[in-house]
């Protein structure tokens, strides 16, 4: 994860092929997984996933954010 992000991709591999979270930095050293999505078959899979749901996930936190703030 770099520096100042808050949210990023990771992306582990497993005895049953590769997974896909998106992790939160909650403090400096507790890492919260907001998103999940196991069974991949390839590592280029999960980053494929990991970055599209990464994206659409910040884009309906940055909507939800708006709504609370009015």
């Amino acid at each position: 994860m770099a520096k100042g992000k808050k949210y990023d991709c990771r992306i582990l591999q497993d005895n049953t092929g590769w997974t896909a979270e998106i992790i939160r930095r909650a403090t400096s050293s507790r890492i919260v997984v907001s998103k999940k999505q196991a069974g991949f078959s390839t590592e280029s899979e999960a980053q494929k996933w990991g970055q599209s749901e990464l994206k659409l996930f910040l884009l309906n936190l940055e909507e939800r954010n708006k709504r609370r703030s009015k």
